[in-house]
């Protein structure tokens, strides 16, 4: 076990201004970190965490992407369609990654842990980065108020 070593570090050039989705994407980064965390070489003990953690992995994703979707919809976005396709292409990665291990097949978690921190880290830096600044340049609503998200609806 690593211990408590971080793999990613949140630092305010990923923040994208948006107060709810910024703790969401903490969330995101403290999510990868426990993973790496819990990277051994112990197959068995990588595989029963795996078991526990995917599911609240997912769930965790969809009401944050859900989120996005929602803010980029509401400010007429006009990348809503690709960003949405890179969330979804995101969420069949995953899906593979779960079937793969349902069926019995070996499922790195350094790897899956690894694919997880490079997909945020340039899906954030590049794409969420986007909606951002159309959201600065033509939006005029508090998106918290506005959309009822709260840091509790991904708890």
């Amino acid at each position: 076990m690593k211990g408590n070593s971080n793999l990613v570090t949140w630092s305010d050039t990923y923040s994208v201004g948006i107060k709810v989705i910024d703790d969401q994407h903490k969330g995101l980064f403290n999510l990868v970190n426990d993973m790496y965390n819990h990277v051994t070489d112990d197959e068995e003990a990588e595989r029963a965490y795996f078991q526990d953690i995917i599911r609240q992995a997912v769930n965790y994703v969809k009401i944050h992407f859900s989120a996005e979707e929602q803010i980029m919809k509401a400010a007429k976005f006009q990348g809503y369609t690709e960003h949405k396709r890179a969330h979804d292409s995101f969420v069949l990665s995953v899906v593979d990654t779960i079937r793969d291990f349902e069926a019995g097949k070996k499922v790195s978690l350094v790897s899956f842990t690894r694919f997880l921190k490079d997909w945020i880290l340039s899906h954030i830096a590049i794409m969420d980065k986007q909606y951002f600044d159309h959201l600065i340049k033509n939006a005029s609503f508090n998106v918290g108020e506005k959309f009822n998200i709260s840091q509790e609806d991904i708890a």
